[in-house]
Parts: structure tokens; C-alpha cells; sequence
């Protein structure tokens, strides 16, 4: 059966069979994503990731034991702190809040952990704490939201818009399928990686990497914009592609979870 992990009582906690139940954590963000779309905007595409997910795992397979734990709002934003409303824990915050987590699921019995990734920043410090809680017998899986290089995903980016990054169509998209009052795409801004084409041979990912600022994407005017493509072409039901896409993708890694069977 799949519940909200905050709507359940201490009694029915201690029914749970919590070796082998999975704890769904979405780890969201608040930062700035241009200036047409909201500083939740992670946390916003998050919490509708969740309710995609929990619609298709029901659809898939009712039974399935899952308890999903609330949004965490902020996350590690450092990149964006230059721009006005960003709010982000310290690398050292972060990681020690994450592993507390961990640690207090661990000493009521749970055995599997998933993090859902909605910011793309919050996704090493969860690679090394999965790696270092192995030690400690729990299970740590880190799946990344937004199948953004799928064909289906791919295919509703505007055709002249060549480079959709953070804060892009895509990501305005997600929000729109939310709630459209949400994003004012009339002040939209198309954003590019100004800094890195200084540079032959290192990007802002892969094997020669400078990692970016958000003050790296500016404008055709040289503005720092701090988002990578245009926005303007995002609409609701690019969004609803996007989301139904990106959890049809995870669905499959996270049954997968569910039936891995961890020793008592």
C-alpha cells in the first residue's frame, strides 16, 4: 500500500514492515529560475512528480508497500545565491541533514531509502551519503526526476530554442501543468552559457568540467539571466508530457526497489 509517511500514527508505524518497506524523499529547492517562472519551482515539479508517481505505481501495482515522506523545500543552491530570493543550505548543512535522516529512518528499522532528485545540484552530496551508508547496512538509491533527454521529452522543445537547461521551457513547463498563474511567461528571457565559450575542451559537465554559477547564463546582451534556453515556447501541456514521461521512466527502478529483499 502506498502512504504518506507524516499521515501515519507511531501505532501504525510499528506495524509497518520497515526492513523492507521503501522511503520515497524528494529533495526540491528553492532558487531562482528566471524571471518568469517561481523560486519552488523544484519543489513545485517534486511534489507533482509524487502525485504521477503514486497514480502509476497504483496502476501498476496496487499492493506495492511504499511510504513517501514530505518535500524538503531547500536544498543545496549555492550556485544561485547571487540572485535575489535563492535560499540554500551549506555543502556541510546539507550533507549532515541528509544523513540524519538516514540515520533516524535506520534506528526505526528502515532498510531502503530513495531519493528523489528534483535539483540537479542535490544530487552528488546523495551519491556519497548512499556510498557511505552501505557501511552501514542501508540502502541508499538515488533516482534523478525529469527524463529530460528522453525522445518524448526532447520532442516538446521548441524547434528555435537549440539549448534548454535550468529554468528552461521544460522546467516552466512542469510548473505550468501545476498551475499556470504560477509562471508569467511574458517576462521571459532566453539565457546562454556565456562564460564557457572561452573554452575548447571544458564544459560545464563530462570528463573536462568547470562546474557553473548560475551568473555563467546571461542574455544575448551579456545580462546574467541565470537560466539555459528559451522559456517562452513552455506551456501546460508540454508539462503534463514531461511529468507523465518522467515517472512512466522511474516507475520500473523504483518496483525494482520494492521487491529487493534486504536481510533482517
Amino acid at each position: 500500500m502506498i502512504r504518506e509517511y507524516r499521515e501515519l500514527t507511531r501505532k501504525e508505524m510499528e506495524a509497518a514492515d520497515r526492513a523492507q518497506t521503501p522511503v520515497i524523499i524528494p529533495l526540491g529547492a528553492l532558487e531562482q529560475h528566471g524571471s518568469q517562472a517561481p523560486l519552488g519551482t523544484d519543489a513545485i515539479i517534486a511534489e507533482a512528480m509524487c502525485r504521477e508517481l503514486k497514480k502509476q505505481l497504483n496502476e501498476k501495482e496496487p499492493d506495492a508497500d511504499l511510504l513517501f515522506f514530505p518535500v524538503f523545500q531547500v536544498g543545496l543552491s549555492i550556485e544561485h545565491l547571487d540572485f535575489c530570493g535563492s535560499v540554500s543550505f551549506s555543502p556541510e548543512t546539507y550533507y549532515a541533514m541528509l544523513k540524519d535522516v538516514c540515520l533516524s529512518l535506520k534506528r526505526h528499522g528502515f532498510r531502503k531509502i530513495i531519493f528523489l532528485v528534483c535539483h540537479g545540484g542535490n544530487r552528488a552530496h546523495v551519491d556519497v551519503l548512499s556510498r557511505e551508508m552501505r557501511g552501514q547496512g542501508l540502502y541508499v538509491f538515488a533516482l534523478s526526476s525529469g527524463a529530460f533527454s528522453d525522445p518524448r521529452v526532447q520532442a516538446t522543445i521548441s524547434c528555435k530554442n537549440g539549448f534548454d537547461f535550468h529554468g528552461g521551457e521544460m522546467e516552466t513547463s512542469m510548473v505550468m501543468a501545476v498551475d499556470e498563474k504560477l509562471v508569467h511567461l511574458e517576462d521571459s528571457e532566453a539565457g546562454y552559457p556565456a562564460f564557457h565559450k572561452q573554452f575548447s575542451h571544458i564544459g560545464i559537465s563530462g570528463s573536462a568540467a568547470l562546474n557553473w554559477v548560475a551568473d555563467d547564463w546571461k542574455t544575448k546582451e551579456g545580462k546574467p539571466i541565470g537560466i539555459g534556453g528559451d522559456p517562452k515556447g513552455a506551456s501546460k501541456e508540454k508539462g503534463e508530457i514531461i511529468l507523465q514521461v518522467s515517472a512512466e521512466v522511474l516507475v520500473p527502478a523504483i518496483l525494482e526497489i520494492v521487491h529487493f529483499r534486504v536481510s533482517e
